[in-house]
């Protein structure tokens, strides 16, 4: 597992604008600094990812190069998730991108919600680098039941999960039930309430970057 803050960089700021509430009110600035989170995850991530040897031409002459050994596919759970994507694709501009519509359905009991998945298009996964991104990763359960239907496009050689904030309990429900994936995540909070929400996180994503939903 990979936590972006847990050194100091210019991540740090992008971190504290996203939760200001005296900054939220910018919705561009929301959606700029989701992005820009996305670039830097993305860099982290391809430094773990294979390369071959090739060689290009220059102006001058030949010159030694690596490029990505394994196409990337970037899944996105819709829609909080597509200014985080944006900056994963400004990284990785070759990238396939598969889409999915999930979101919590109505609470079964106190404990425990359900949920819906109405929409997902994905090209082939097999052999491939699969990057599953949502930008807060509450209790795990819609990014697990995303993952799994996922795989019916095909078994991907590696397979990353990236959210910009996470919880204690999510990251331990995904370690648990998708050991196979790796972590990236910007922040690490404190817990989830006893709506399951990210406390102190920074509210509710989707509507902060593109306007409140019915």
């Amino acid at each position: 597992m990979f936590i972006l803050s847990q050194k100091h960089s210019v991540a740090d700021q992008f971190l504290a604008e996203l939760r200001d509430v005296s900054i939220q009110t910018d919705r561009i600035r929301f959606r700029r600094n989701l992005e820009r989170l996305g670039e830097l995850l993305a860099y982290e991530i391809s430094k773990t990812l294979p390369y071959g040897p090739t060689t290009v031409q220059t102006p001058l002459g030949v010159a030694p190069a690596r490029t990505l050994r394994q196409p990337v596919v970037l899944a996105t759970v819709l829609r909080a998730s597509l200014p985080f994507h944006q900056g994963f694709l400004n990284m990785f501009d070759q990238a396939e991108n598969a889409f999915i519509g999930a979101y919590r359905g109505h609470h079964i009991n106190s404990d425990e919600f359900s949920v819906e998945m109405d929409y997902i298009t994905s090209p082939s996964l097999q052999g491939k680098t699969l990057i599953l991104m949502d930008p807060m990763l509450a209790t795990g359960r819609s990014l697990e039941k995303v993952y799994h239907a996922l795989l019916r496009f095909g078994i991907p050689a590696q397979t990353h999960v990236a959210s910009v904030i996470a919880s204690p309990e999510g990251v331990d429900y995904l370690r648990k039930r998708m050991p196979e994936c790796r972590l990236w995540l910007g922040a690490v909070d404190d817990h989830l309430n006893e709506h399951y929400y990210i406390v102190p996180g920074l509210g509710d994503a989707g509507d902060l970057a593109f306007g409140p939903k019915e």
